[in-house]
């Protein structure tokens, strides 16, 4: 039997003040205007949130299937239906055990994927990665990961200036695995060739990377510039000035602009001590800082909260919902799937209120208890 969801409709080109969103059999059948709405909700697809590492007190980063199936439960009831589970940097013998552990999850559809962000990271650039585990990439390593996942390895953060860097690059594209570039000392010809290798995410864009300079542009600008690539914004207010968030969505349009959250376990949680990959955070007013150093630590943010700070800068909520769901969707391979209100795909939407604050999430045409 058919459902009608009715309220303002936000789809990838624009908004329909009176609309409605027609589900069946868990796929969206229809989408149309109904002049009989009144005032009603803001009616969102289902947030794809392509970089975070836990939340609701869990972590993604030790590889424990537990925490991992109740980190993305966290997520999916702050309207976050689709999330790769993003791991820090690691030893071998965690990478393997993480992906026998979360493998099945992807198969069961309670994870999008599994997102390593690193260990193949610069020391000089590596922000809250433990710098005991950064090494060159490995293409033996990335080959072992990828034929053990059976698909379940979706994307691979990776410093394009580290030796063997556009080799790995060019194993993950071929195995159809999206090769980012993130926490890079890089030049900008150096990012460029990542690049041309087939790279094509830039991970929490100006944070872990080198900065802008009029004469070396670096990292920043080459993959602002590369039409190919999308770039990953967290919109915190901490890691990035409003300012910079709307230039940088100006520059790369909404199109390749995608909102995440690069949340750890403390998201949800009240202030006080927390591990990432082994190193002590502590969170204070709600951000996360290395115990040693003082280094932002991902993020305590949930996607709802990162589309209410966008609007609050200034992008258009149009825009806004796209860089919170279609783009990233696109970015990680699933765009023909999901994150869009668009006839034929998966039925995941968000009802949120006139502030954006979550009432209700459905997932392949159920709706959350």
């Amino acid at each position: 039997m058919a459902l009608r969801v009715n309220g303002k409709v936000v789809t990838p080109t624009g908004v329909i003040r009176q609309g409605c969103v027609e589900v069946d059999e868990g796929r969206i059948r229809a989408v149309a205007e109904y002049p009989s709405v009144r005032d009603g909700h803001w009616i969102v697809p289902g947030f794809v949130d392509m970089h975070t590492h836990g939340g609701g007190g869990h972590t993604f980063t030790t590889g424990d299937a537990g925490q991992a199936r109740q980190a993305a439960d966290f997520h999916l009831r702050r309207g976050t239906t689709t999330l790769l589970a993003s791991l820090v940097s690691s030893p071998f013998v965690l990478m393997r055990s993480a992906t026998e552990a979360f493998a099945p999850l992807v198969a069961e559809g309670v994870l999008a994927g599994i997102h390593f962000e690193g260990p193949y990271l610069s020391s000089a650039r590596c922000g809250a990665q433990n710098p005991e585990y950064l090494r060159d990439p490995s293409t033996d390593e990335l080959a072992e990961l990828i034929e053990l996942g059976g698909g379940a390895v979706r994307m691979v953060t990776l410093a394009p200036e580290r030796d063997g860097a556009l080799e790995a690059i060019k194993l993950l594209t071929a195995h159809r695995v999206v090769a980012a570039v993130g926490h890079t000392d890089a030049t900008y010809d150096e990012t460029r060739a990542a690049v041309a290798a087939g790279a094509s995410v830039g991970t929490h864009l100006f944070n872990g990377m080198r900065p802008v300079h009029h004469r070396e542009p670096g990292p920043v600008v080459a993959l602002l510039d590369a039409p190919n690539v999308v770039c990953e914004l967290v919109a915190d207010g901490v890691h990035l000035h409003d300012g910079m968030l709307a230039f940088a969505t100006s520059t790369a349009g909404p199109e390749r602009s995608a909102l995440i959250t690069d949340a750890m376990a403390a998201a949800g949680m009240a202030d006080g001590e927390y591990d990432l990959g082994g190193q002590t955070v502590t969170v204070a007013d709600g951000v996360a800082r290395l115990a040693r150093d003082g280094a932002i630590a991902g993020s305590t943010l949930t996607m709802d909260a990162a589309l209410r700070h966008a609007v609050g800068a200034g992008i258009p909520i149009a825009d806004a919902v796209r860089m919170a769901a279609t783009t990233p969707a696109r970015a990680i391979g699933l765009g023909d799937q999901l994150g869009a209100l668009q006839v034929g795909l998966r039925a995941d939407l968000v009802v949120l209120d006139d502030d954006l604050n979550v009432v209700r999430v459905m997932r392949g045409g159920s709706w959350l208890e």
